[in-house]
């Protein structure tokens, strides 16, 4: 195969699952957590925790390592305004991911006896909280990596 064709394929491949993981075990936490039972919280924590584990973090491992290989492959400069906008809300998007991680843990280990202490559901606040930017963050990058737009900066 092109290395090319291999290169955006991974990348591709890489951002679906990153964002597909992502906003789908965050519907599945808030679902969780409205209900305010401690059982069906820890079991949604404990899915999701493994699929950050298993797929999210993966993921986000090869989202730049690709990035940086098509970088090469098209001979782009890693200066490019269009990156380095990616660049930051990328690492925006991490800075939030991992405490997020923490949190999702810490729910999943203060609902282990089927309650739902007040200290989980701060937790769920915060993590609700950081999930936005990393979000919208994501959202961004999708957009600037199919635009490519010559920014001013």
């Amino acid at each position: 195969m092109d290395p090319y064709l291999l290169a955006k394929w991974l990348h591709i491949l890489s951002s679906t699952v990153l964002f597909g993981t992502g906003i789908g075990t965050a519907f599945q936490m808030v679902w969780a957590m409205r209900s305010r039972d401690g059982r069906v919280i820890h079991q949604v924590a404990r899915g999701v925790v493994m699929a950050d584990w298993l797929f999210t973090t993966p993921a986000g491992v090869i989202q730049p390592a690709t990035g940086l290989w098509l970088i090469h492959l098209q001979g782009w400069s890693l200066t490019e305004p269009w990156l380095l906008a990616t660049y930051v809300l990328y690492a925006l998007a991490f800075l939030c991911w991992a405490p997020v991680v923490h949190l999702q843990t810490r729910i999943r280990d203060l609902t282990a006896n089927g309650s739902f202490p007040p200290e989980a559901l701060r937790a769920c606040r915060i993590w609700f909280a950081l999930g936005w930017p990393a979000f919208l963050a994501l959202m961004a990058i999708f957009a600037l990596m199919v635009s490519k737009p010559a920014l001013g900066f």
